[in-house]
Order: C-alpha cells, then structure tokens, then sequence
C-alpha cells in the first residue's frame, strides 16, 4: 500500500559538525537543507516529477557553499576541483553521469542534459568540459568552487599527508531520492569527492549502481561517504536487488548495507520506494539529511536530535 503520494529525502553528506559549532554557523547548514528540500518539494506538490524534483534539491546545495558539491567543493592534491555527478530516471532507467569536471558550474544540470541528449551515460575530465561547452551549459573558473574553510582544511590535510573522507569533514557530498505522485522514482548525487584526493581520483557517485541507482520495480538509492567502499558493494543497486528479488522492506535492505556489510563510519545514504517508504540511514556521527512528503512532513537534522 502506498504511503504517501510523493516523498522527497535529501542528504548533504555523512559525517557532522560538533555540537559545539557556533550556533549561527549551524543555523546555516540546517537553512541550507531546508532550501534545498523545499526547492525538490515544490515541484512535487504543482505535480512535477521526481527527476525535476532531485535536479532541483541537488542544484540548491551545489551551489550552496555549505556542501561538498559545486561551489564549496573540497581541493584535490593538485589544489584544484574536480567534481562528479548522477542522476537517474526511475521509470526509463535512462542515466547520465560526469566525473573529474572542473568548469561546469552544475554538474548535476550537466548529468541530466547528458543523459537527454547524448547516447552516453558517463563523459570524464576535460572531455566532458568540453562536452558540456559546446552543449550550452553555464561554464565558470576553477576558482568558482573555492571555499576558504575547504582551503584551510586542504592545506592540512596536505601537511599531514592524508587523504579526508566525507565523514571526517564537516560538509560533504549531497543527493536526493524522490517519488512523485506518478509513482515514478528518481536519484540524484553530487560531489567534490575527498580532500586531497588523488588527481583522477573517481568516487562512487558517478558510478551508476554504487552511488546513485534508481528504478520504479525497486527503489532509488543516493550514496554519501568512502566512495571506495560503497563501489566494493555496488551498494545502491544492492539495496535495490534485496528489495526486490530478495522482497526484502526497504529498511531492512538499507540498514544491513549501512550496519552489516559497509565498515562503521563508512556513511550513509537515501532511499525511497515505490510504496511511498523512505529511508535515512548511516554508521557515521551523524548525516546531513531531510525528508518530506504529501502528508505535510517536512523534518532536516544534522545529528541524532
């Protein structure tokens, strides 16, 4: 039985800020995710689609510096930005992709275009700016996505060698899952990957069935955390195949994925069903996270409140 008309799940990447966090700089993260969730629920409440509804979550945080995710993007080794994306259209299984841009103002908006128009699902690194030029997509400098608490925490990370993952980083990866009223299903991710990551380095989310999946005989699925990790268990499929061919709910399939086999404070993720059921679950502190539905819910928190 369907429970709800059309549901909206966003996250904003695993991992928190401490609670000891100025309130005004946490008040910032809780407004960017309530933007973010509201800009996905309007389209859904005027009877959009689930697709239009995660572009429109996802292009909020990109360019929401709060995220990991467009502006605002980690550093890689090379003191650039390399960014990756995905979205999927549940009902077509039609999917587009983008990993290691570094000019594309939106590479979520870029993903979608991709997957409309050209017969490939993912383009990479300088191919893939060029594609997205000559498609019309808005272009900026590298130098758009820095964020000075990113550059504060690369030279860091730089000095000690290390490579941070999501969850040890106050901001992370986004993503949305959504069913509209249709009961098509739809998943966007998006991310500026780990800080001071390998130039060329390649996460899980443009990674069609590890990061991001979505299709209407199961459920959609968007990934947050140790890309590598969710890339080993092809994770977002896997939950989608224990629903439907092991009929397992949506929740038992997502927390043994996020409790069982992922590592403890390897992430998290989103899910939402063909039944309305949705799903935030990770292993990390916390999550950046926020759902919404037709019954009026409407709920974004960052730890376990």
């Amino acid at each position: 039985m369907k429970t709800a008309d059309f549901v909206l799940c966003i996250h904003g990447g695993a991992g928190t800020i401490s609670r000891d966090t100025d309130p005004a700089r946490v008040a910032l993260y809780r407004a960017g995710l309530s933007a973010a969730l509201q800009a996905g629920l309007d389209i859904l409440r005027s009877g959009g689609t689930a697709l239009d509804a995660v572009e429109a979550a996802v292009v909020c945080m990109e360019d929401n510096p709060c995220f990991n995710a467009g502006r605002g993007a980690v550093y890689n080794a090379a003191g650039q930005h390399e960014l990756d994306s995905c979205i999927m259209d549940g009902y077509h299984l039609a999917c587009g992709a983008l990993a290691g841009v570094s000019t594309i103002r939106n590479p979520i908006k870029a993903a979608r275009r991709l997957m409309e128009t050209s017969p490939h699902i993912l383009l990479a690194g300088h191919g893939a700016d060029t594609w997205a030029e000559q498609a019309g997509l808005e272009l900026v400098n590298n130098g758009y996505f820095d964020d000075e608490f990113r550059h504060q925490q690369w030279l860091k990370a730089k000095e000690s060698g290390l490579v941070q993952r999501d969850h040890d980083d106050a901001k992370g990866t986004v993503g949305a899952v959504a069913l509209d009223a249709a009961g098509n299903l739809a998943a966007a991710t998006s991310t500026g990957g780990m800080t001071n990551k390998q130039y060329g380095r390649v996460g899980d989310t443009p990674l069609v069935g590890c990061g991001t999946y979505a299709n209407n005989a199961g459920c959609a699925v968007s990934c947050t955390g140790t890309g590598e990790q969710f890339i080993r268990h092809v994770a977002a499929h896997a939950i989608h195949s224990a629903v439907v061919y092991g009929q397992q709910s949506l929740e038992k399939a997502c927390q043994t994925m996020v409790q069982h086999t992922l590592q403890p404070g390897d992430g998290g993720l989103i899910a939402v069903d063909r039944q309305g059921n949705w799903q935030l679950a990770y292993n990390s502190a916390g999550m950046f996270r926020g759902v919404a539905d037709s019954s009026g819910l409407f709920r974004v928190a960052i730890w376990e409140d």
